[in-house]
């Protein structure tokens, strides 16, 4: 896929949008927030985002098949970390949007108080304390 023009047709507009989908969930989002700062274990991962081990397994199977998590074993446990700084750069992105559209609001023109308004996963994990913020390259 071409990252500065066209999606490359049919097939690239599908992947784009299988990526899209794996991330379009709190719990996922969050799990990848986490590991875009280091790896974790799915046990780590669980209590970050206050999710059952099992279902953060399942979550992890879709990042994972999404290309977006690697993973690699140590004995008997699995520590995942995102598959590249493109993934940081789409989780940013993703908040930086959800910033701009929450500070102007549907008509185009500021919403009061929007302009602080953190992306609703992002916000939820570091209001937890869980979450931090990673700065944007360049900014």
């Amino acid at each position: 896929m071409d990252a500065q023009g066209s999606p490359g047709g049919t097939a690239g507009v599908e992947q784009a949008v299988a990526v899209l989908k794996a991330v379009a969930d709190t719990t996922r989002f969050q799990v990848l927030w986490a590991l875009a700062r280091r790896e974790h274990s799915v046990g780590q991962l669980a209590e970050l985002a206050g999710a059952h081990v099992a279902a953060v397994s399942q979550h992890l199977a879709r990042l994972r098949a999404a290309g977006l998590v690697v993973s690699r074993r140590e004995g008997t446990r699995i520590f995942y970390r995102v598959a590249g700084e493109h993934v940081v750069t789409l989780l940013q992105s993703a908040v930086l949007v959800a910033r701009a559209d929450s500070a102007t609001g549907a008509a185009g023109t500021a919403a009061p108080g929007a302009a602080a308004e953190p992306a609703a996963a992002v916000a939820k994990g570091q209001a937890r304390g869980r979450l931090r913020a990673r700065p944007v390259a360049g900014g």
